[in-house]
């Protein structure tokens, strides 16, 4: 019967075109909480406020996508982590060779380029070189060093290591290898070690500007010990646009907040709805099943409740103490309640007049079992649609909370990254991508569940459909 029912309940629904809608958006917002739970890393959530974190990443970028729609094509943000690895020996030396390809095809140059390493060894340090293979056949060694020392007491060591463009030997060495007999004096006019590797060679006759095509950076890593290993590398390519959704001024990926935004919007909304919707149901149903006194105190409380301005609350209390998620649900939850309890305590002093009910009465039943069997089944369908109608009230309020700076600061919540770009004046810069993506969000969040909702108004509650 309750399978009959739930088959019913959804044909009625089908046929209501507002909600199919608001089903298929929530159906995208589901899609967008499971692949920022299952595909992004969890330091990318718990690192959102740390800015030290996201320095692998370019800072204000476009999206990607931008270039599309652009005259000159800038160069993209790149962070390689997949090289192909060698591994040779010279004697009794190991040479491990980490290769990146690049296919650099862009009408800029780059902003700078960054390999970063982690090697493992024991007493004698590892040398790490760094060379280039141009698309001209030209290859440009670019830096040699020295892993530091191990630290006394230790027997082995773990090494964070990065080679820069900006260090200013490896642009010296550039610099030496780029100016040949053959160029005239003055034609290197930009010695960046980014531009000078990306550039025609100026004994090239005939050539100038940006050389494009594939570039192989090649890390070798000679290791002297037999447990020594390298870890990890990456290869960064600094650019101009980056990703889905571009970053913010603190390098931060947009897409990956908008996404974690996602399953924080929805819990807050959804707890809040259901928990503030179960204690307005039997406080509202108890009030108007027992009346007399009873009711009357029970009403006078609640008109209590729902006299405090809930942002106002809000921000007081979060002015006063951390705001942490738990806290802001169990807040919304304490004054979210009222407005639906007298609604359910109305329909309670109706229901419990009716005649099947005062049999039940005369029969023996408690006044517990009464209600659970009698009254709260028939407003059960109005219920469910005011759970629907209710979830958008929770997301607003906290992101309007975050969105004063009043939020918690650690989550990335649509509000925060709002108010983070309300903060560095991104309206005032045209730094469009990082408004549009949350308000977006919050908007078709909000307009999902009334849509929902409204269509289970008509579908739940006769007096709603059309004749």
């Amino acid at each position: 019967m309750a399978q009959k029912g739930v088959r019913s309940l959804w044909r009625e629904f089908a046929k209501q075109p507002e909600g199919i809608l608001g089903f298929a958006i929530l159906v995208l917002l589901i899609g967008a909480s499971l692949i920022a739970i299952t595909t992004l890393p969890q330091e990318t959530f718990r690192e959102w406020s740390n800015p030290t974190y996201w320095q692998r990443y370019p800072k204000t970028a476009a999206p990607s996508w931008t270039n599309l729609f652009s005259s000159s094509k800038q160069p993209e943000h790149l962070i390689l982590q997949s090289p192909a690895i060698d591994e040779d020996r010279l004697g009794g030396i190991r040479r491990i060779t980490h290769t990146f390809s690049l296919q650099f095809n862009y009408d800029d140059f780059p902003g700078d380029f960054n390999l970063n390493y982690v090697v493992r060894y024991g007493s004698v340090p590892p040398q790490i070189e760094l060379r280039v293979a141009r698309p001209d056949g030209e290859t440009v060694e670019l830096f040699k060093t020295t892993a530091p020392s191990l630290p006394a007491q230790l027997t082995a060591y773990q090494f964070n290591g990065t080679i820069s463009s900006q260090d200013r030997i490896l642009r010296d060495t550039v610099l030496q290898q780029a100016s040949k007999p053959a160029c005239p004096p003055g034609s290197l006019n930009d010695t960046r070690a980014n531009v000078l590797l990306f550039q025609v060679g100026c004994d090239k006759p005939g050539r100038s500007g940006l050389l494009r095509g594939q570039y192989l950076f090649q890390g070798s890593f000679y290791l002297f010990g037999q447990d020594d290993q390298v870890e990890r590398s990456e290869l960064i390519i600094g650019g101009k646009v980056f990703g889905t959704m571009g970053t913010d001024d603190l390098g931060r990926d947009i897409w990956t907040g908008v996404l974690w935004g996602t399953p924080v919007a929805l819990f807050i909304g959804l707890t809040v709805s259901i928990l503030g919707t179960g204690v307005g149901l039997i406080y509202g149903v108890t009030s108007g099943y027992f009346g007399g006194k009873t009711d009357e105190t029970l009403m006078r409380f609640s008109d209590i409740i729902i006299s405090f301005p809930i942002l106002f609350v809000l921000i007081i209390i979060a002015v006063s103490t951390r705001m942490t998620l738990p806290l802001l649900i169990l807040i919304l939850v304490i004054f979210g309640w009222p407005g639906l309890a007298k609604v359910t305590r109305s329909i309670a002093l109706q229901l419990k007049n009716l005649p099947y009910v005062e049999a039940s009465q005369l029969m023996g039943a408690s006044s517990s079992w009464v209600m659970v069997r009698h009254i709260i089944p028939q407003i059960t369908p109005y219920v469910i649609a005011s759970v629907a109608l209710t979830v958008p009230g929770p997301i607003l309020a906290e992101a309007g909370l975050s969105f004063l700076g009043l939020g918690d600061p650690t989550l990335p919540t649509w509000g925060k990254i709002l108010n983070d770009a309300y903060s560095f004046g991104a309206g005032a810069r045209q730094l469009w991508w990082w408004i549009l993506p949350p308000g977006v969000m919050l908007a078709l969040t909000a307009i999902s569940f009334v849509l929902i909702g409204n269509a289970l108004d008509k579908v739940l509650n006769p007096k709603m459909r059309k004749v």
